[in-house]
């Protein structure tokens, strides 16, 4: 088992923008992934396991609901704590920061913002704690970047609703808790709903024989007639605008988190290059490496930038739907470029589970397309910019 070498780069002296708790509260999760993923997540992303034995360090770092308000569960932190806590924890691996993102602005996002006050005390606290953990159901088998086209479905019943249809490629499904699932009721409005496990009619397959985020458990949502309590409906917000301000959130942690893994590739390659002798010196001192390494630290610096500037207006309520998306878009492809070009320096070498390269490489696959393609996200920023809109 190799150690656990990480140092992270700050060419710009970022750190000082930083409060002292900020840091504090980074460091903690940084030494937790030191001590408590990096020794583990090799061998889980081999055998396509979550490892549900970090749950309850996860919640100890506070990486579930960090910014959700102390009387529900949450730690009361601001927006940058939360993307600090998500850097790091990707710097890990991409599939355990899934977990916890989804946890935290899929599923607690929007029953504390969404929800009444019965819901926030009985589901907030457990899933803040770890003893629940929950799921985000949106996107189908056929409406991905389309949610709006769903056709999973609710049907009033009097004494409670019906709930029919399926969702794909949902994180943390096969152990899920609690679901907060979108669903069109008999009007064509979305509604969002809370499926508990043990529902009848309500199954949860397992998704295998994935090439990425292989650590993060991944399944269908199935509903076949489910009864739903009326009041397990979220009331204070409906239509396509309730699970898309979920995204908002979850696409936000996402930017952050993208450059811990960008930040894990850097430091392994640069180590690397500087222990691996060729023609008489180390790699490092070749004009070709040297370039791909001053490309990465430049690229990661100007992320770091944008994604702090970010948390300043999210903490502010200034952020828009559109600046979380070009940082989202930016931070995942700046990390998958790098990994690639990471990969190169170590040669054969870096395919192997020696070093964390290829599995972040892998990771970024789908983080590049999940919460918003690539694409999709392009395109919100075109519609921004211009006032038109390319998706109709």
């Amino acid at each position: 088992m190799s150690q656990d070498l990480f140092q992270a780069p700050d060419y710009y002296q970022l750190d000082e923008l930083l409060s002292e708790e900020h840091i504090l509260i980074r460091n903690a999760a940084r030494e937790w992934v030191k001590r408590e993923v990096s020794p583990i997540i090799e061998e889980a992303a081999q055998e396509a396991k979550f490892p549900k034995s970090i749950i309850s360090g996860l919640a100890e770092i506070g990486a579930f609901g960090p910014y959700i308000p102390e009387e529900y569960g949450g730690a009361g932190l601001d927006q940058i704590s939360y993307g600090l806590i998500m850097q790091e924890i990707e710097r890990g691996d991409s599939g355990v920061r899934s977990t916890a993102s989804v946890q935290s602005s899929l599923v607690m996002y929007p029953i504390w913002k969404y929800g009444n006050e019965a819901q926030r005390q009985k589901y907030l606290p457990k899933l803040a704690s770890g003893e629940f953990i929950g799921c985000f159901g949106l996107t189908e088998p056929d409406h991905g970047s389309n949610p709006g086209g769903m056709t999973t479905n609710i049907k009033d019943m009097g004494d409670y609703y019906l709930l029919n249809g399926a969702k794909m490629w949902i994180s943390n499904a096969p152990f899920a808790d609690v679901a907060v699932v979108w669903a069109k009721n008999e009007e064509g409005r979305i509604k969002g709903v809370l499926v508990e496990r043990g529902m009848e009619g309500f199954s949860t397959p397992e998704t295998h024989n994935k090439w990425s985020l292989r650590t993060s458990a991944t399944g269908e949502l199935i509903f076949d007639n489910v009864k739903i309590p009326k009041e397990n409906i979220l009331p204070n917000k409906d239509g396509l605008g309730a699970p898309l301000g979920c995204l908002d959130s979850a696409r936000y942690g996402i930017a952050w988190g993208a450059i811990g893994a960008a930040m894990d590739c850097y430091d392994t390659a640069l180590r690397y290059a500087k222990q691996r002798i060729q023609f008489g010196k180390p790699i490092a001192g070749m004009q070709l490496q040297q370039k791909k390494l001053a490309e990465m630290i430049t690229e990661i610096t100007k992320a770091q930038l944008l994604t702090w500037r970010l948390g300043v207006l999210k903490n502010e309520n200034r952020a828009t739907t559109a600046q979380i998306s070009m940082a989202k878009r930016n931070n995942v492809d700046m990390a998958i470029h790098i990994a690639r070009e990471a990969r190169q320096i170590l040669g054969a070498m870096g395919i192997t589970g020696e070093y964390s390269i290829m599995r972040h490489m892998m990771n970024l696959e789908s983080v590049i397309t999940y919460e918003g393609t690539h694409d999709i996200h392009l395109l919100i920023t075109g519609m921004d910019i211009t006032g038109i809109s390319a998706f109709k």
